[in-house]
C-alpha cells in the first residue's frame, strides 16, 4: 500500500535549512555579550593593539589608542546588554512583547485586529456562493479556497471553515446567516452518511466529517441528529476500514477534535486519546523528549513541529472534556510541550519549526484497491505552534518548569510569523508547482483563530481610573 508523504509547501518562503540569517543587531550583542563587556573590551584591545603600526609614538601611543577601544567596547557592551535585559524584564512584566501594527497605529490607539477582522469578514461575505442545485436544492457557502476560477460553488470543507470564521467574528450583521450555512452542509450530506472532501468523491471520510460535525455543533445542530453522524463516523473509523487514517496523526487529531465538539461523551475519545499517544516518538537531538511525526505507526517519519503541536492541542482538549488524564497521557503530553521550547533555531519568527507542510494521504479506493484516493493536505505550521503553545496544560507547564521566558520568545515569534502571513484578513498559499497564489478557507480560518487566541491571552484591562 502507498505511504502518505509530508513534504514542504510554504505560503512564503521557508528559510534555508543550512543558509544562516542575515545579521540583526540584538543578536550580536546577546552573542558579544555572552563573552562578558570585559571580555569584548580585552578582544577588541588586543586586535586593535596588533594592527596599528610601530611608529604611531611609540610603545605607549599604541597602548593608549588600543585601552580606549577596549574601554568603549566594553562600555557599549554593557549598556546594550542593560538595554536587552530591561526590555526583555518590560516584555515580561506586561505579558509578552507586541507584535507589529500596520498602519503607524499609536500604543494608544487600537491594533491591528479590529481591521483585521474586519477586513476577512468582508471578504468572505463578498466571496459568498449561492446556487440552486437540482437535487440538494440551495446552497449558500465558500469553495475551499476564495476567488477560484470558474464558476464558484460551496463544498463541505469551505463552508464547514467558513463558519467557523463567522463563529468566532460574531457575525456583526446579516449579509452571511449562520442558518443557510448550517442548512447547506446538511444538504451536502452523502447518502450514506458523513462528508467527505470535493477531492475525495462520494465516499465519506471521517475527518472530514468530524470537521464538520464540529462546526454544526457549534452552530447548535440538534443533538439527536449529531448522535446519528457520529455514530456512523465511530463505525467507519477502524483499523478494519480505514487503516490508512488511523495510522495518520492529522487524521486521529482532526476527528478527535471534532468529536470533542460534536459528542464529547463519545466512548470513542479516550481509545483514540491513548492510540494517539502510542504513536509518539522520541527525538535523541532534543534531550530525548516525546514528540510526534505525521505517522502513528513505523515509519513514523521525522520529528514534526506540525504534527506535535496538533497532538499537543487534541491531548489537551481531550484531558479538560474528559475531567482528567492517565501518567502516561500526561508525560506525552507534556513532552511534546517541552519538544516545541526546545527548538534549537532562530530567531523564532522564521524558525524552521514553523515551516508550513504538504502531506498527502493516500487511500485504496474501495470499488478498486488497485487505485488510490489521494488528498493533498497542506498545514499552516506557525498557526497550530501558537494554538499549542496556548494550550492551558502549555502555560502551566512553561510556570513549573520555570521557562516561562522561553515560552513566550517562541509564542510572539510564531504569532508574528501568523500575522505576516496575510494580506487584509485572508492568508494566501503558493502552490508548488507554481507561482500562483491560492487563499484556502482552512488557511484563513486557522490565522485567524490563531490571531485571536494570542489576542486574548495578551489583554490586560486598564488600570486607569475614568475622569470625574
Amino acid at each position: 500500500m502507498s505511504q502518505p508523504q509530508v513534504r514542504r509547501g510554504p505560503s512564503r518562503p521557508d528559510p534555508e535549512p543550512h543558509v544562516p540569517h542575515g545579521p540583526r543587531p540584538a543578536r550580536l550583542v546577546r552573542w558579544l555579550g555572552g563573552f562578558g563587556a570585559a571580555a569584548a573590551g580585552y578582544a577588541v584591545f588586543q586586535s586593535v593593539f596588533g594592527l596599528l603600526p610601530d611608529n604611531l609614538g611609540g610603545q605607549s601611543a599604541r597602548y593608549a589608542v588600543a585601552l580606549v577601544g577596549g574601554l568603549g567596547t566594553a562600555v557599549a557592551v554593557w549598556l546594550s546588554a542593560a538595554l536587552l535585559r530591561a526590555r526583555s524584564e518590560h516584555n515580561s512584566a506586561t505579558g509578552g512583547g507586541q507584535l507589529p501594527v500596520p498602519g503607524g497605529t499609536g500604543p494608544d490607539g487600537p491594533g491591528p485586529l479590529p481591521d483585521l477582522f474586519s477586513a476577512a469578514y468582508r471578504a468572505l461575505a463578498e466571496n459568498i456562493c449561492v446556487v440552486d442545485d437540482p437535487v440538494r436544492g440551495r446552497l449558500t457557502g465558500w469553495p475551499h479556497s476564495l476567488g477560484e476560477s470558474g464558476p464558484g460553488r460551496p463544498t463541505s470543507v469551505g463552508t464547514a471553515y467558513g463558519l467557523h470564521i463567522m463563529l468566532d467574528l460574531g457575525m456583526p450583521e446579516g449579509r452571511v446567516g449562520a442558518g443557510d450555512l448550517v442548512d447547506t452542509l446538511w444538504r451536502l450530506r452523502l447518502p450514506d452518511g458523513g462528508w467527505s472532501a470535493r477531492s475525495q468523491g462520494s465516499e465519506a471520510r471521517p475527518e472530514v466529517t468530524a470537521h464538520v460535525l464540529g462546526a454544526l455543533a457549534r452552530a447548535g445542530a440538534s443533538r439527536e441528529r449529531l448522535a446519528e453522524e457520529v455514530a456512523i463516523c465511530e463505525a467507519r473509523f477502524t483499523t478494519e476500514l480505514d487503516r490508512t487514517g488511523r495510522e495518520l496523526t492529522h487524521v486521529v487529531t482532526t476527528v478527535l477534535r471534532g468529536l470533542l465538539r460534536a459528542a464529547p461523551d463519545s466512548a470513542a475519545l479516550p481509545l483514540l486519546r491513548d492510540h494517539l499517544v502510542e504513536g509518539a516518538v522520541t527525538d535523541p537531538r532534543r534531550r530525548h523528549l516525546r514528540c510526534w511525526g505525521y505517522r502513528l505507526a513505523p515509519p513514523h517519519g521525522p520529528p514534526s513541529p506540525l504534527h506535535t503541536a496538533q497532538a499537543v492541542v487534541a491531548l489537551d482538549r481531550v484531558a479538560r472534556v474528559l475531567g482528567g488524564e492517565s501518567g502516561n497521557a500526561r508525560a506525552a503530553r507534556e513532552d511534546g510541550v517541552r519538544w516545541l521550547l526546545a527548538c534549537p533555531d532562530a530567531p523564532h519568527d522564521t524558525c524552521l519549526d514553523l515551516s508550513n507542510l504538504r502531506e498527502e494521504v493516500r487511500r485504496p479506493r474501495t470499488d478498486d484497491p488497485t487505485r488510490h484516493e489521494v488528498l493533498n493536505v497542506r498545514h499552516f505550521t506557525a498557526s497550530w505552534i501558537v494554538r499549542a503553545l496556548l494550550t492551558p496544560g502549555a502555560r502551566a507547564l512553561a510556570r513549573e518548569d520555570g521557562v516561562e521566558e522561553e515560552w513566550r520568545e517562541l509564542l510572539n515569534g510564531a504569532a508574528s510569523a501568523v500575522l505576516a502571513g496575510q494580506t487584509d484578513g485572508v492568508w494566501t498559499w503558493m502552490r508548488d508547482d507554481s507561482s500562483e497564489l491560492r487563499r484556502p478557507m482552512w488557511m484563513t480560518y486557522q490565522g485567524l483563530s490563531a490571531l485571536r487566541s494570542h489576542a486574548v491571552w495578551m489583554y490586560q484591562p486598564s488600570t486607569r481610573q475614568p475622569n470625574g
